[in-house]
């Protein structure tokens, strides 16, 4: 693998409909921001000939052209499609963002794909969050290999990085993450640096010499032999250990010479395992060069040793009503089962999503079933509609080129489902199915938005529909307690392209306030008022009296209303009346304009007249004795507690606990877990933790993640109870 022939498909390069799940390759590419993931991509879409030198596509722009917002901010932020094909073998590279707030992205990237490439930098090395990506992956057994890139900056160093990669990834078994090749310096530069220029080959013990701008193949000389043979044995030991051959292994270790092409079969399915993970090296290429170096080697791994779609098993099928069906993976003629991996407008064809078929054959201009289901609380509305396919295309650069139709086990983009959004599955009409989602991440940042001026807001809520439709990580939320608009997004580069694509895509400008937690007030303690509306101004007047006492409740009892009026002073009819009056008050609030909870408010004594009173008059009356009996006594101020749980590795156990306490927080427990980690539960003022998704992937260095659920509400401060005061009697 990785020592066949030199392959150049050119114009073969490529990709269009594939005819068999078994001649698919399905990969996504993971990394951190700027490891080189998109650099890869275009320097393996020129080696595979679907690009030309000046890496252009024929029909313009480059690989990487799709989003004006990428190309602002200097980052990729969606997940991008790009395929190629490479010795018969259609290949659908996925390339994903590698800043954290792109997360859903990248989970979308991993539900489409059948194996995954590990883009490190030999500058940088591993991050934390990579790790965590590892570790999702290996808890699915999902196929994996490491490219290291960024080997020309100075002082990189690859059998350094290899050994990083081993300690990170490996686990208990460091021979599971060995290089397949090694690489081959050129002459030292004036920094002492010294490029690399191709790569020796361990099983076929042949040289890779990139320097000319192609590969050529050449024999190692006497001098490279000793280290290349100690590299050999190393990896050979491993592949056979990893791929489970025992016969092999006692064949091995009693000085057997085992031929190049057991070891490549025996490498091929230790990967498609997903328990042994190769290292390889890879360049982008020079100017004027035809490949980059490793791509070739890079492109034979992934055709040869990566699975195909039928080893991926299909995620949980169920019919509309939920009951569970079999889906056989990868029949072509089976039922249609499809989902939705992304959602993106397109200003001349509107909507396109991009498909995964797992089971059966996608054709276009037929009518499929699509269902949306599990999303609700994140602003997406179940559904279950028949849409007409519109036209079936594969993406390259800015271009979009039709196809006849897409096979189980391939990708492909579909034009004009309105309905569809990032996340639903197509199924027959006559046999509608829903697929089981995949897990994302919560949304915790909230941004607080409101139309800039009446043209936008007439627009908005025709933009965040189509928003939240195309991002399953955002969460819109209508708060009836603080009358905001709150997008939760998560974190604040998500932010930021929120706000960008709802002006450019959709034409609307809105403004950011200040997010708003929901507060609330009740009593300190026990307290009476007296309503007293009395009006006479000619003809028909007002006469309604009331006397009442308030008192605390223990929390979550809400508003208790209690009629002890004896001798018919309040007439029986306008007790609802003064109920009424005294329920709508605590809705608007007694002190600082929150609602009113925990109260029990009695009705004692009252007055009434035989024209002048009315239903009116005593809803009035309830107000006004509310309002007075809250000025006898203190009014609390209750702000919402969450309970928080923070997961972060050991390292950052203690700076977490400590901004938790300045956070006014209790620290309730800590917990052991795998891989280092400790969970951390507190209970946390909401209105400390408003940006705490920020502050706290900045304190952990993006490896700790949290969670968060309503607790309950209780008295604040009083010094910070003041302060909203002030503020709510300045706003007034």
């Amino acid at each position: 693998m990785g020592d066949k022939a030199n392959t150049h498909p050119g114009a073969a390069g490529r990709a269009t409909a594939a005819d068999h799940p078994a001649s698919v390759r399905n990969v996504v590419l993971v990394g951190h921001s700027g490891s080189g993931k998109t650099t890869l991509v275009e320097a393996l879409a020129l080696t595979a000939g679907a690009v030309n030198r000046a890496g252009r596509v024929e029909d313009g722009g480059t690989v990487s052209d799709y989003d004006e917002i990428e190309h602002r901010q200097q980052r990729s932020v969606q997940l991008s499609l790009v395929p190629v094909e490479w010795d018969g073998i259609k290949v659908n590279l996925l390339d994903t963002p590698g800043y954290a707030d792109f997360v859903g992205e990248l989970r979308a990237g991993l539900r489409a794909a059948d194996a995954a490439l590990f883009v490190v930098s030999a500058s940088d090395g591993v991050d934390g969050s990579t790790r965590m990506v590892w570790e999702e992956c290996a808890a699915v057994g999902m196929p994996r290999a490491i490219v290291v890139t960024h080997l020309e900056a100075a002082r990189s160093d690859f059998e350094e990085m290899t050994r990083t990669c081993a300690e990170a990834f490996g686990g208990d078994d460091p021979d599971a993450v060995l290089p397949l090749y090694l690489p081959l310096h050129g002459p030292q530069g004036a920094d002492g640096h010294a490029p690399v220029t191709g790569l020796t080959g361990l099983l076929s013990q042949k040289l890779f010499d990139y320097s000319s701008g192609e590969r050529k193949e050449t024999e190692p000389g006497e001098d490279q032999l000793p280290e290349i043979e100690e590299a050999r044995n190393r990896l050979i030991e491993g592949i056979i250990s990893e791929s489970e051959d025992e016969t092999l292994m006692d064949r091995y270790l009693g000085g057997e010479e085992v031929d190049f092409k057991t070891l490549v079969d025996d490498l091929e399915r230790a990967v498609a395992r997903g328990v042994f993970h190769p290292v390889l090296a890879a360049a982008p290429a020079a100017e004027g060069a035809k490949q980059g170096l490793g791509t070739v080697e890079l492109l034979e791994l992934v055709t040869g040793g990566f699975p195909t779609p039928f080893e991926h098993p299909t995620p949980g099928v169920t019919t509309i009503d939920g009951k569970p069906r079999e889906i056989k993976p990868c029949d072509t003629a089976g039922p249609l089962v499809a989902e939705v991996v992304k959602t993106a407008s397109d200003p001349y064809v509107g909507r396109v999503s991009l498909v995964r078929v797992f089971s059966g054959t996608l054709r276009p201009d037929e009518t499929v079933h699509v269902s949306g289901h599990g999303l609700s609380d994140r602003g997406h509305e179940d559904h279950d509609v028949d849409e007409r396919v519109g036209a079936l295309s594969t993406p390259f650069g800015k271009q979009q080129r039709t196809v006849t139709h897409a096979i189980a086990g391939d990708l492909v983009c579909v034009a004009k489902l309105g309905r569809a959004e990032t996340g639903d599955t197509l199924s027959a009409k006559e046999d509608p199915l829903l697929m089981e989602p995949w897990q994302m991440p919560d949304p915790l940042l909230p941004l607080a938005i409101e139309a800039h001026s009446k043209a936008d807001e007439d627009k908005l809520s025709q933009g965040l529909a189509r928003l939240v439709a195309e991002d399953p990580t955002m969460r819109l939320e209508q708060n009836q307690d603080t009358h905001q608009v709150v997008l939760w997004c998560l974190g604040e580069a998500h932010a930021d392209v929120a706000l960008e694509r709802l002006r450019s895509r959709y034409g609307v400008q809105v403004d950011v306030v200040p997010h708003k937690v929901s507060l609330r007030e009740t009593f300190a303690g026990k307290a009476a008022g007296r309503g007293r509306h009395v009006k006479q101004s000619g003809g028909h007047g007002q006469f309604a009296i009331c006397e009442i006492e308030v008192e605390p409740l223990p929390g979550g009892s809400g508003i208790e209303f209690v009629d002890k009026v004896v001798g018919g002073a309040v007439p029986r009819q306008f007790i609802p009346s003064v109920e009424k009056g005294v329920r709508a008050q605590a809705a608007k609030g007694v002190a600082a304009g929150y609602p009113l909870i925990d109260v029990r408010v009695t009705l004692l004594d009252g007055k009434a007249h035989s024209v002048d009173s009315s239903d009116a008059a005593f809803q009035t009356a309830g107000a006004l004795a509310l309002r007075e009996a809250a000025a006898e006594v203190r009014i609390h101020l209750l702000e919402p507690v969450a309970e928080v749980s923070v997961l972060v590795g050991d390292d950052y156990v203690g700076a977490v606990m400590s901004d938790l306490s300045g956070r006014r927080g209790r620290v309730l427990g800590t917990e052991q877990t795998s891989g280092n980690r400790t969970l951390i539960r507190a209970e946390v003022p909401e209105i400390e933790i408003g940006r705490y998704a920020v502050d706290l992937r900045s304190l952990s260095h993006g490896t700790a993640r949290f969670n968060r659920s309503y607790a309950r509400h209780e008295p604040m401060p009083s010094q910070i109870a003041e302060r909203i005061r002030e503020e709510a009697r300045a706003a007034t």
